[in-house]
Protein backbone atom coordinates (compact mmCIF):
# COMPACT_ATOMS: atom_id res chain seq x y z
CA UNK A 1 0.00 0.00 0.00
CA UNK A 2 3.06 2.43 1.02
CA UNK A 3 3.91 2.21 -3.16
CA UNK A 4 0.64 2.87 -3.94
CA UNK A 5 0.10 5.59 -1.65
CA UNK A 6 3.53 7.38 -3.32
CA UNK A 7 2.56 6.66 -6.72
CA UNK A 8 -0.66 8.57 -6.53
CA UNK A 9 0.85 11.44 -4.26
CA UNK A 10 3.65 11.60 -6.91
CA UNK A 11 0.72 11.27 -9.67
CA UNK A 12 -1.01 14.78 -7.75
CA UNK A 13 2.04 16.36 -7.45
CA UNK A 14 2.80 16.04 -11.47
CA UNK A 15 -0.20 18.62 -12.26
CA UNK A 16 -2.69 14.98 -13.06
CA UNK A 17 -5.85 14.23 -11.21
CA UNK A 18 -6.80 10.61 -9.80
CA UNK A 19 -9.56 9.08 -10.90
CA UNK A 20 -12.31 6.69 -9.15
CA UNK A 21 -10.22 2.97 -9.14
CA UNK A 22 -7.26 5.61 -7.29
CA UNK A 23 -10.04 6.33 -4.90
CA UNK A 24 -11.06 3.06 -4.14
CA UNK A 25 -7.14 1.93 -3.54
CA UNK A 26 -6.98 5.02 -1.35
CA UNK A 27 -9.86 4.23 0.59
CA UNK A 28 -8.15 0.84 1.91
CA UNK A 29 -4.76 2.60 3.40
CA UNK A 30 -7.83 4.34 6.75
CA UNK A 31 -5.10 4.91 9.37
CA UNK A 32 -1.88 4.72 7.81
CA UNK A 33 0.55 6.88 8.60
CA UNK A 34 1.76 6.96 5.01
CA UNK A 35 -1.64 8.14 3.84
CA UNK A 36 -1.60 11.25 6.22
CA UNK A 37 2.07 12.08 5.65
CA UNK A 38 1.57 11.91 1.60
CA UNK A 39 -1.72 14.45 1.78
CA UNK A 40 0.71 16.61 4.33
CA UNK A 41 3.22 16.55 1.84
CA UNK A 42 0.40 17.79 -1.14
CA UNK A 43 -0.35 20.11 1.20
CA UNK A 44 2.60 21.89 1.73
CA UNK A 45 3.56 21.60 -1.92
CA UNK A 46 0.19 22.80 -3.72
CA UNK A 47 -1.35 25.42 -0.85
CA UNK A 48 -0.92 28.62 0.74
CA UNK A 49 0.58 28.73 3.48
CA UNK A 50 -1.94 31.49 5.05
CA UNK A 51 -5.04 29.91 7.15
CA UNK A 52 -8.16 31.06 5.46
CA UNK A 53 -10.04 32.01 8.67
CA UNK A 54 -14.37 33.03 8.03
CA UNK A 55 -16.71 33.62 11.05
CA UNK A 56 -20.33 33.11 10.50
CA UNK A 57 -23.89 34.94 11.82
CA UNK A 58 -26.72 33.09 12.33
CA UNK A 59 -29.09 35.55 9.72
CA UNK A 60 -32.38 33.70 10.65
CA UNK A 61 -32.85 31.29 12.99
CA UNK A 62 -35.91 27.82 13.00
CA UNK A 63 -38.78 27.22 11.50
CA UNK A 64 -37.51 26.08 8.44
CA UNK A 65 -39.50 24.02 5.91
CA UNK A 66 -36.80 21.70 4.97
CA UNK A 67 -37.05 17.80 6.60
CA UNK A 68 -32.89 18.04 6.85
CA UNK A 69 -32.40 15.17 9.65
CA UNK A 70 -29.16 16.37 11.17
CA UNK A 71 -31.05 20.17 11.62
CA UNK A 72 -31.48 21.62 15.05
CA UNK A 73 -33.51 23.97 13.06
CA UNK A 74 -35.99 21.85 10.95
CA UNK A 75 -39.12 22.96 11.70
CA UNK A 76 -40.60 18.82 11.89
CA UNK A 77 -38.43 18.19 14.83
CA UNK A 78 -38.38 19.38 18.21
CA UNK A 79 -35.04 20.94 19.07
CA UNK A 80 -35.68 23.95 21.43
CA UNK A 81 -33.70 25.73 19.22
CA UNK A 82 -33.49 29.62 19.06
CA UNK A 83 -36.03 31.12 16.52
CA UNK A 84 -36.17 34.51 14.90
CA UNK A 85 -36.97 36.02 11.96
CA UNK A 86 -33.91 38.45 11.05
CA UNK A 87 -30.93 39.28 13.32
CA UNK A 88 -30.47 42.59 15.30
CA UNK A 89 -28.60 44.85 12.60
CA UNK A 90 -26.54 46.45 15.01
CA UNK A 91 -25.26 43.28 16.88
CA UNK A 92 -24.60 41.68 13.28
CA UNK A 93 -22.34 44.73 13.02
CA UNK A 94 -20.60 44.42 16.02
CA UNK A 95 -19.91 41.09 15.44
CA UNK A 96 -18.49 41.54 12.16
CA UNK A 97 -16.37 44.92 13.10
CA UNK A 98 -14.92 42.58 16.38
CA UNK A 99 -13.88 39.83 14.21
CA UNK A 100 -12.12 41.97 11.62
CA UNK A 101 -10.39 43.56 14.20
CA UNK A 102 -9.41 39.62 15.50
CA UNK A 103 -7.84 39.36 12.01
CA UNK A 104 -10.62 37.02 10.58
CA UNK A 105 -11.09 37.20 7.01
CA UNK A 106 -14.42 36.51 6.09
CA UNK A 107 -17.63 37.03 7.17
CA UNK A 108 -20.69 35.36 6.49
CA UNK A 109 -24.35 35.54 6.92
CA UNK A 110 -26.19 32.36 6.93
CA UNK A 111 -30.02 31.68 7.50
CA UNK A 112 -32.45 29.25 7.99
CA UNK A 113 -35.19 27.90 5.55
CA UNK A 114 -35.18 26.64 1.72
CA UNK A 115 -34.87 30.10 0.41
CA UNK A 116 -34.37 33.50 1.84
CA UNK A 117 -36.99 35.72 -0.48
CA UNK A 118 -38.45 38.77 -0.99
CA UNK A 119 -38.09 42.02 1.54
CA UNK A 120 -36.21 39.31 3.80
CA UNK A 121 -33.78 39.45 0.73
CA UNK A 122 -33.36 43.05 0.80
CA UNK A 123 -32.59 42.98 4.44
CA UNK A 124 -30.04 40.72 4.11
CA UNK A 125 -28.36 42.56 1.01
CA UNK A 126 -28.35 45.96 3.18
CA UNK A 127 -26.83 44.36 5.41
CA UNK A 128 -24.18 43.16 4.06
CA UNK A 129 -23.29 46.08 2.02
CA UNK A 130 -23.21 47.89 5.33
CA UNK A 131 -20.51 45.18 6.32
CA UNK A 132 -18.46 45.45 3.78
CA UNK A 133 -18.90 49.04 3.36
CA UNK A 134 -18.29 50.25 7.02
CA UNK A 135 -15.96 47.31 8.49
CA UNK A 136 -14.35 46.24 5.44
CA UNK A 137 -14.19 42.69 5.91
CA UNK A 138 -15.16 40.58 2.99
CA UNK A 139 -18.60 38.96 2.88
CA UNK A 140 -19.46 35.53 2.45
CA UNK A 141 -23.51 34.43 1.98
CA UNK A 142 -25.55 31.37 2.62
CA UNK A 143 -29.17 31.81 2.03
CA UNK A 144 -30.62 28.36 0.66
CA UNK A 145 -31.75 27.85 -3.23
CA UNK A 146 -31.71 31.16 -4.23
CA UNK A 147 -32.35 31.78 -8.15
CA UNK A 148 -30.39 34.11 -10.92
CA UNK A 149 -32.12 37.32 -10.01
CA UNK A 150 -32.12 36.98 -6.29
CA UNK A 151 -27.99 35.59 -6.50
CA UNK A 152 -27.74 38.85 -8.67
CA UNK A 153 -28.66 41.08 -5.81
CA UNK A 154 -26.85 39.40 -3.50
CA UNK A 155 -23.53 40.38 -5.80
CA UNK A 156 -24.90 43.68 -6.52
CA UNK A 157 -24.62 44.17 -2.34
CA UNK A 158 -20.85 43.47 -2.87
CA UNK A 159 -20.52 39.33 -1.91
CA UNK A 160 -18.28 37.52 -3.62
CA UNK A 161 -18.58 33.97 -2.42
CA UNK A 162 -21.58 31.73 -1.94
CA UNK A 163 -21.66 28.95 -0.07
CA UNK A 164 -24.56 25.81 -1.14
CA UNK A 165 -23.03 22.49 0.77
CA UNK A 166 -24.12 19.39 -0.83
CA UNK A 167 -23.79 17.88 2.71
CA UNK A 168 -23.50 13.93 1.48
CA UNK A 169 -22.91 11.54 -1.34
CA UNK A 170 -25.67 11.65 -3.87
CA UNK A 171 -26.30 7.80 -3.20
CA UNK A 172 -27.21 8.62 0.38
CA UNK A 173 -28.94 12.24 0.51
CA UNK A 174 -32.52 11.15 0.07
CA UNK A 175 -32.21 9.18 3.05
CA UNK A 176 -31.11 12.63 4.80
CA UNK A 177 -33.48 15.01 3.50
CA UNK A 178 -36.34 14.33 1.30
CA UNK A 179 -38.05 18.42 1.03
CA UNK A 180 -34.99 19.45 -1.84
CA UNK A 181 -32.43 17.35 -3.85
CA UNK A 182 -28.30 17.71 -4.71
CA UNK A 183 -29.38 18.34 -8.05
CA UNK A 184 -31.45 21.77 -6.38
CA UNK A 185 -28.24 22.41 -5.02
CA UNK A 186 -26.01 21.91 -7.67
CA UNK A 187 -28.67 24.47 -9.66
CA UNK A 188 -27.86 27.57 -6.93
CA UNK A 189 -24.65 26.78 -7.25
CA UNK A 190 -24.35 26.78 -11.55
CA UNK A 191 -26.58 30.25 -11.29
CA UNK A 192 -23.77 31.54 -8.64
CA UNK A 193 -20.87 30.85 -10.77
CA UNK A 194 -22.22 32.25 -13.70
CA UNK A 195 -22.90 35.62 -11.80
CA UNK A 196 -18.96 35.36 -10.58
CA UNK A 197 -19.66 34.36 -7.01
CA UNK A 198 -16.97 31.80 -5.78
CA UNK A 199 -18.17 28.56 -4.54
CA UNK A 200 -18.08 27.26 -0.79
CA UNK A 201 -19.60 23.36 -0.97
CA UNK A 202 -18.55 21.01 1.02
CA UNK A 203 -20.79 18.49 3.81
CA UNK A 204 -21.41 16.65 6.82
CA UNK A 205 -19.68 13.49 7.44
CA UNK A 206 -20.56 10.79 10.62
CA UNK A 207 -24.35 11.12 9.25
CA UNK A 208 -24.65 7.24 9.29
CA UNK A 209 -22.90 7.29 5.55
CA UNK A 210 -20.15 4.70 4.24
CA UNK A 211 -17.03 4.99 4.09
CA UNK A 212 -17.12 5.02 0.07
CA UNK A 213 -19.83 7.44 0.56
CA UNK A 214 -17.98 10.18 2.06
CA UNK A 215 -15.71 9.89 -1.26
CA UNK A 216 -18.42 9.62 -3.53
CA UNK A 217 -19.01 13.13 -2.11
CA UNK A 218 -15.65 14.49 -2.51
CA UNK A 219 -15.68 13.37 -6.20
CA UNK A 220 -19.42 15.04 -6.60
CA UNK A 221 -17.83 18.17 -5.24
CA UNK A 222 -15.30 18.32 -8.12
CA UNK A 223 -18.28 18.81 -10.59
CA UNK A 224 -19.19 22.21 -9.14
CA UNK A 225 -15.29 23.63 -8.84
CA UNK A 226 -15.71 24.55 -5.37
CA UNK A 227 -13.08 27.47 -4.11
CA UNK A 228 -13.61 26.03 -0.46
CA UNK A 229 -14.90 22.90 0.97
CA UNK A 230 -16.16 23.01 4.30
CA UNK A 231 -15.90 19.76 5.92
CA UNK A 232 -18.25 19.19 9.20
CA UNK A 233 -18.22 15.98 11.98
CA UNK A 234 -21.61 15.70 13.06
CA UNK A 235 -22.83 17.18 15.99
CA UNK A 236 -25.79 14.79 16.84
CA UNK A 237 -29.03 17.30 18.24
CA UNK A 238 -31.54 15.87 20.97
CA UNK A 239 -34.75 16.03 18.96
CA UNK A 240 -33.64 15.26 15.59
CA UNK A 241 -33.37 11.83 13.76
CA UNK A 242 -29.74 11.41 14.12
CA UNK A 243 -29.46 12.15 17.80
CA UNK A 244 -27.72 9.25 18.21
CA UNK A 245 -25.70 8.58 15.59
CA UNK A 246 -22.48 6.94 16.77
CA UNK A 247 -19.30 9.12 16.69
CA UNK A 248 -16.60 8.78 13.71
CA UNK A 249 -13.27 7.59 15.36
CA UNK A 250 -9.84 10.05 14.96
CA UNK A 251 -8.90 8.07 12.13
CA UNK A 252 -11.82 8.27 9.89
CA UNK A 253 -11.98 11.79 10.55
CA UNK A 254 -8.07 11.98 9.48
CA UNK A 255 -8.32 9.59 6.44
CA UNK A 256 -11.21 11.44 5.42
CA UNK A 257 -9.88 14.77 4.99
CA UNK A 258 -6.38 13.31 3.60
CA UNK A 259 -8.68 11.34 1.12
CA UNK A 260 -10.18 15.12 0.29
CA UNK A 261 -6.69 16.60 -0.40
CA UNK A 262 -5.78 13.55 -2.61
CA UNK A 263 -9.24 14.40 -4.54
CA UNK A 264 -8.71 18.38 -4.22
CA UNK A 265 -5.11 19.08 -3.92
CA UNK A 266 -5.25 22.83 -4.32
CA UNK A 267 -8.96 23.62 -3.01
CA UNK A 268 -9.46 25.18 0.74
CA UNK A 269 -10.61 22.29 2.95
CA UNK A 270 -11.90 24.27 6.35
CA UNK A 271 -12.54 23.33 9.56
CA UNK A 272 -16.32 23.34 10.07
CA UNK A 273 -18.71 22.61 12.67
CA UNK A 274 -17.76 19.49 15.18
CA UNK A 275 -14.09 19.91 15.54
CA UNK A 276 -14.41 20.90 18.77
CA UNK A 277 -15.20 17.14 19.43
CA UNK A 278 -11.70 16.21 18.41
CA UNK A 279 -8.68 16.69 20.61
CA UNK A 280 -5.65 19.45 20.44
CA UNK A 281 -3.59 16.90 18.78
CA UNK A 282 -6.09 15.42 15.99
CA UNK A 283 -7.11 18.78 15.40
CA UNK A 284 -3.33 19.80 14.72
CA UNK A 285 -2.49 16.60 12.71
CA UNK A 286 -5.85 17.33 10.70
CA UNK A 287 -4.08 20.98 10.15
CA UNK A 288 -1.22 19.61 8.30
CA UNK A 289 -2.80 16.79 6.59
CA UNK A 290 -5.23 19.27 4.65
CA UNK A 291 -7.47 21.68 6.75
CA UNK A 292 -6.14 25.04 5.29
CA UNK A 293 -8.74 26.76 6.44
CA UNK A 294 -11.73 27.23 9.22
CA UNK A 295 -14.64 29.06 10.48
CA UNK A 296 -13.88 30.83 13.68
CA UNK A 297 -14.84 33.43 15.83
CA UNK A 298 -15.64 34.75 19.85
CA UNK A 299 -19.05 34.76 19.55
CA UNK A 300 -20.57 37.62 21.38
CA UNK A 301 -23.72 35.79 23.11
CA UNK A 302 -22.77 32.50 22.77
CA UNK A 303 -19.72 30.26 23.12
CA UNK A 304 -17.86 29.37 20.00
CA UNK A 305 -14.04 28.55 18.85
CA UNK A 306 -11.51 31.44 20.36
CA UNK A 307 -10.04 33.15 17.55
CA UNK A 308 -6.89 33.49 19.87
CA UNK A 309 -6.55 29.73 20.26
CA UNK A 310 -7.27 28.93 16.59
CA UNK A 311 -4.27 31.55 16.04
CA UNK A 312 -2.35 29.46 17.91
CA UNK A 313 -2.95 26.14 16.84
CA UNK A 314 -2.83 27.18 12.89
CA UNK A 315 0.59 28.43 13.93
CA UNK A 316 2.14 25.96 15.61
CA UNK A 317 0.52 23.69 12.42
CA UNK A 318 2.79 25.83 9.94
CA UNK A 319 0.39 28.42 8.70
CA UNK A 320 -0.20 32.25 8.95
CA UNK A 321 -3.62 32.75 10.20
Amino acid sequence: MRQIINKLKNKILSGQTIDQADVDLLAQCEGMTELYDAAEEITRTLCPRTFDSCSIVNARSGHCSENCKWCAQSGHYKTGCDTYDLINEEECMAEARHNHAKGVHRFSLVASGRAVRGEALKSVCSLLKRVKDEVGISTCASLGLLNHDELQQLWNSGVRRYHCNLETAPSYFDKLCTTHTIDDKINTINEARSIGFEVCSGGIIGMGETAAQRYELAMKLREVHPHSIPINILCPIPGTPLADSIPLTDDEVLTTIAIFRFIHPTVQLRFAGGRSKLSRNTQLRALRIGMNGGITGDLLTTAGSSIDADRDLTTEAGYEF
